[in-house]
């Protein structure tokens, strides 16, 4: 989860976060402590069922960008776990909907977009100093057109 960079805005993170966001299309949530959210929702590995999360965005031309910091923990969050599973994901972006595909960028595009993420969100420099692993940042890819979202699907395959 992202830490809240200052007093102002709603302190909304998490299942109510979502709510809220959906339910008012991105009017309340999309804009959050100074910053820009999305809502990815992957499919769990294990249960197989939606799992939203909202996370800080930024924009690469038309693909969307997150980073997979968990405020610096030792291990990966659970929807990039997800990913790496079924890269299949959807986002909503204000009241927006896509499929995308989710990888995870490497190299030289890794530390521009770092730079890119380290702009809408300060803190995720701070959080690489607190683990060992290299925090990934993940390219969501907007899907083909006529490709099947994956969280309306009954099952993974």
């Amino acid at each position: 989860m992202a830490e809240q960079r200052d007093q102002s805005g709603p302190r909304l993170f998490g299942p109510e976060h979502v709510r809220k966001y959906r339910e008012t299309g991105g009017r309340e949530g999309h804009d959050w402590m100074g910053t820009a959210t999305l809502i990815l929702t992957t499919r769990g590995r294990s249960s197989g069922q939606p799992r939203p999360t909202p996370l800080i965005y930024g924009q690469d031309g038309d693909n969307y960008v997150v980073v997979a910091s968990k405020g610096g923990a030792p291990t990966h969050p659970a929807w990039y776990l997800n990913l790496e599973r079924d890269p299949r994901a959807e986002i909503q972006v204000w009241a927006k909907t896509m499929t995308v595909s989710a990888r995870a960028a490497t190299g030289p595009e890794r530390e521009r977009l770092w730079k890119l993420m380290v702009a809408q969100w300060p803190a995720y420099d701070e959080y690489q100093t607190k683990t060992k692993r290299e925090i990934p940042v993940v390219v969501l890819e907007p899907a083909a057109p006529g490709v099947a979202d994956c969280c309306q699907r009954n099952a993974l395959q």
